[in-house]
């Protein structure tokens, strides 16, 4: 019998995550700037996604657990709180050298939410092989 599984995303975030701090480097996570529910101050964004240090020295009350990445830090000066749910983590990796991981980011189905999927356009049906003709 097969039961459908948690993602295992989370997990390997917190491992990755701890494994850095315990060779005393620095983890970095990119996020994708576009997922629902992120929160992070949109103007260090750089083409949809931001890099964050959550090293604990560089933020104020980390939390991992559950499915988000929760946390404050500063920006400009300005004390914000980010938070960041797992799916939405491109990367975690150390800022020395760059070992850790990158991740797909799944986008929720918006079926789910009630509304209308539009699916992909449809390319009109051919028959036989395309063929390419002078046009004079």
């Amino acid at each position: 019998m097969s039961q459908e599984m948690t993602s295992n995303k989370p997990y390997l975030i917190r491992a990755f995550y701890d494994w850095i701090l315990d060779n005393e480097l620095t983890p970095y996570i990119v996020v994708d700037c576009n997922y629902p529910n992120v929160m992070v101050p949109q103007g260090y964004a750089d083409d949809g996604q931001i890099v964050l240090n959550i090293a604990p020295a560089s933020v104020g009350s980390i939390s991992l657990t559950g499915e988000v990445i929760e946390f404050t830090a500063r920006f400009g000066g300005k004390v914000e709180h980010l938070y960041v749910p797992h799916q939405a983590v491109a990367a975690i990796y150390a800022r020395e050298n760059g070992v850790g991981s990158s991740f797909v980011v799944d986008y929720p189905e918006l079926a789910d939410s009630g509304e209308e999927v539009d699916s992909e356009p449809k390319r009109p049906e051919t028959k036989g092989k395309p063929s390419l003709s002078i046009v004079k």
